[in-house]
């Protein structure tokens, strides 16, 4: 903000889908890995709410995707390269990945390798010994199919993961997890990586992804270009897109550079997003230098807003182009991309701190004062836990309701006042800058906050994010 038959032998039963005549095919991918992947090295768990989804065997530490997207056909043909760690040893592995797409080739450290799938399990016959790393190799192709979303959220009814519009647009969101149903990964939050990307489709369309946007080229009506993502991410983090883009070039006052890329048939689909630059300047203020090389917004045909790191995604809607929602997207690169939460219990940590400083920027905007905007939030505070649940301890099917943002949005002002503002900004500030491109869970962080400010806040905190009704606000 997203039990079946198992096939075994030595691959999918699933026959090869070979891509149309004069589709696009993909590059090669390139066979570089970071230097140092130490920086995606995690300590990888089962996620407490979302158990079925990831492996904390994996530690994936580069993905690398060549992915070709052919819009007459919808058809992805794919390769990808998975530098990964085993954390423990095993007789396997296992990732998630649809069987919607058809595999066609896998090696392990080049070695043609047996594999079983059962949905989106796709479990590798491959033994592995602790901290020893491997690279996997695949390559697919077929039609990526979305989801269902465990959440009641209209703008989310369309599932997460992959997506085709009906003119063969591809957009993709992934919150909490979706990114299988187009790549072999380790879907869970606690489990950073490094990516890159190399997107081929017909021109004039163009792939867009994470990170820099390191070089385009065009051969034979094929547009291709590549994508390195220098921080490690989540996989829910990640987004891809194919469509027929224009770019606005823009910077903030630092010269960070910022990239809108909006629809080419409609310029006035992008809203207000060209206040990014503005955006960061004011959330600089609070949270200090924004913590990644580039920025950019990627307009698609949908409703929702995601902080995909370095390219926040957005619907092409006159809300989620606001610039409140930049403002909230931005301040995610602090709260949810830089530092991660590990667990799924744990999305309060991204959602209420974006909604509190969403607040804040509201508020100067109107011309009321902070307590004011709270005291309006209040207002209906209660009626979200009432709906999904206490903030850190909601219900499953109702991932992203308003119970993680609000409720966790009014506890950072109540600290705020009983800190005052100078501790209370050294900590927004500090958190995102000492757990930089880290994870981390709500022990962690609520552990540093009362060693930074020396008081005790257990009973606080607890009150705020499990009880299930509003506590009593100064």
């Amino acid at each position: 903000m997203a039990g079946c038959d198992d096939t075994s032998g030595g691959g999918d039963s699933r026959p090869s889908t070979p891509p149309p005549t004069g589709s696009a095919s993909p590059e090669s991918p390139g066979t570089d890995v970071p230097d140092d992947t130490e920086e995606a090295v995690n300590e990888t768990r089962e996620d407490s709410v979302y158990p079925e989804v990831g492996d904390p065997l994996v530690d994936a530490l580069h993905y690398d995707l060549a992915l070709a997207w052919t819009p007459e056909s919808d058809t992805l043909v794919a390769t990808e390269r998975l530098t990964f760690r085993a954390t423990a040893d095993a007789d396997r592995v296992q990732l998630d990945f649809d069987d919607a797409l058809a595999i066609e080739t896998l090696t392990v450290d080049g070695v043609d390798t047996a594999y079983d799938r059962a949905d989106k399990d796709l479990v590798v016959r491959h033994a592995v010994e602790a901290n020893e790393e491997y690279l996997l190799e695949m390559t697919y192709s077929g039609t990526p199919q979305p989801f269902d979303a465990p959440t009641q959220r209209s703008d989310f009814r369309l599932g997460v993961g992959w997506h085709v519009t009906p003119e063969h647009e591809v957009w993709t969101i992934q919150e909490p997890y979706g990114a299988f149903t187009w790549y072999a990964v380790n879907d869970q939050p606690a489990d950073k990586a490094f990516y890159d990307f190399t997107l081929t489709v017909p021109e004039p369309w163009t792939g867009v992804a994470n990170g820099e946007l390191t070089d385009t080229t065009v051969d034979s009506g094929l547009r291709t270009s590549t994508w390195h993502l220098a921080e490690p991410a989540s996989s829910y983090l990640v987004t891809v897109a194919f469509a027929d883009y224009t770019p606005t070039e823009l910077q903030s006052s630092r010269g960070i550079p910022i990239t809108i890329w909006g629809p080419t048939d409609d310029p006035e689909a992008i809203g207000e997003t060209e206040y990014a630059g503005e955006a960061m300047d004011w959330l600089e203020q609070y949270l200090g230098p924004y913590p990644f090389d580039t920025f950019g917004i990627l307009i698609y045909d949908g409703e929702s807003g995601m902080e995909t790191q370095t390219m926040v995604t957005l619907g092409a809607t006159p809300y989620a182009t606001s610039r409140a929602v930049v403002i909230h997207e931005l301040a995610h690169h602090w709260y949810g991309d830089t530092v991660t939460p590990a667990d799924w219990s744990d999305v309060w940590m991204n959602e209420g701190m974006a909604m509190y400083l969403q607040g804040m920027w509201e508020a100067e905007e109107e011309g009321i004062t902070i307590d004011q905007k709270m005291d309006d939030w209040a207002l209906f505070e209660g009626d979200e836990r009432d709906y999904a649940g206490p903030p850190g301890d909601y219900d499953p099917t109702n991932f992203g309701s308003g119970n993680i943002y609000f409720g966790p949005a009014l506890m950072w002002h109540e600290l705020r006042q009983r800190l005052g503002d100078d501790v209370f900004f050294g900590l927004l500030r500090d958190w995102p800058a000492d757990q930089e491109n880290d994870t981390a869970d709500r022990v962690e962080y609520l552990a540093w906050i009362e060693q930074e400010t020396g008081e005790e806040l257990s009973d606080f905190f607890d009150a705020w994010l499990l009880s299930p009704t509003t506590p009593p606000r100064d």
